[in-house]
């Protein structure tokens, strides 16, 4: 193998033995995707006042919170579209190639997953790569809105700040202020990124293929995720109800520990590069591939 050595107490021989039974269906959270440097919500190493994500109310109903959001996720775009998928995703892709399983639900809004090969992904809360308007439903890449938000406001991403999980950067009202935000290009309407906010409901359609993959699956592998947000948590009580086992791997406390058949806790990086080493996946791509700002 290409993998490295590992030491063999990060996986149990548990969860590899539960996911030789059969094909899991995967969910993955904000902790799959801190190794490509994006910050997660709620993880040990989260410094600072916690983020407070923009809710679906304020942004419906306020022009103010929209002129905010806008401003802002123009920061944090510009960042994020440079991150790259980490030997997490590449892992989870190379379970599915392998038939290990039988899809993914992934609570990120990152496109990593899909980057990283993954081809039977549902992306419960959306991805930033898309935006839509609220008027007429016409769909425009991410990245040329970002090209017109910089036409119209020059010199923009000379501002700074920490950037969230979902894109968005901290910065000060009276910068936010003057922010012009650019109008749909087919009816002059108002855009939104194509994401689930706090407060807003996920697509009924996009959960029935998400549960539609844990039906299908022998087991339930959760990858980086608490699970506080009942979105991601439904899927695990799913899993318990009708007596598929729960392994859950991260690096801090989950809602789901009272029930999970497994809990490890552990670094995904090693964790599961140990995991593709006991499954014998290739590995070459988990093993070359560290993405530009990732913990090496």
């Amino acid at each position: 193998s290409t993998l490295g050595t590992v030491p063999r107490e990060h996986v149990n021989d548990r969860v590899i033995e539960l996911l030789r039974c059969g094909p899991a269906c995967i969910l993955t959270g904000a902790g799959i995707s801190t190794d490509s440097g994006i910050p997660d919500y709620r993880g040990p190493e989260r410094r600072g006042r916690p983020a407070r994500p923009i809710t679906y109310r304020e942004f419906i109903s306020s022009a103010v919170s929209r002129r905010r959001y806008w401003a802002r996720s123009a920061v944090g775009w510009a960042w994020m579209e440079q991150r790259r998928p980490n030997r997490g995703h590449y892992v989870v892709a190379e379970l599915e190639r392998a038939g290990r399983s039988t899809g993914l639900i992934t609570q990120n809004v990152d496109g990593l997953h899909s980057a990283a090969g993954s081809r039977r992904a549902v992306e419960l809360h959306g991805a930033l790569r898309s935006v839509l308007c609220l008027e007429c439903d016409r769909p425009e890449s991410r990245a040329g809105l970002q090209e017109r938000i910089m036409v119209q406001n020059p010199g923009w991403l000379g501002n700074a700040g920490t950037v969230a999980p979902d894109g968005d950067v901290d910065l000060d009202e009276e910068v936010t202020s003057t922010f012009r935000v650019p109008a749909c290009l087919h009816c002059g309407g108002t855009l939104k990124p194509d994401i689930v906010f706090f407060g807003e409901s996920v697509p009924q359609p996009r959960v029935r293929a998400a549960f539609a993959m844990l039906e299908a699956a022998r087991l339930l592998l959760v990858l980086g995720s608490s699970l506080t947000v009942y979105s991601g948590y439904r899927f695990v009580a799913a899993a318990v109800k009708s007596g598929k086992p729960v392994v859950v791997i991260t690096d801090g406390p989950t809602r789901a520990d009272p029930v999970a058949t497994v809990k490890l806790t552990a670094r995904l990086d090693a964790a599961l590069r140990e995991l593709a080493h006991a499954l014998n996946l290739s590995g070459e791509s988990v093993a070359t591939q560290v993405p530009p700002g990732a913990r090496r």
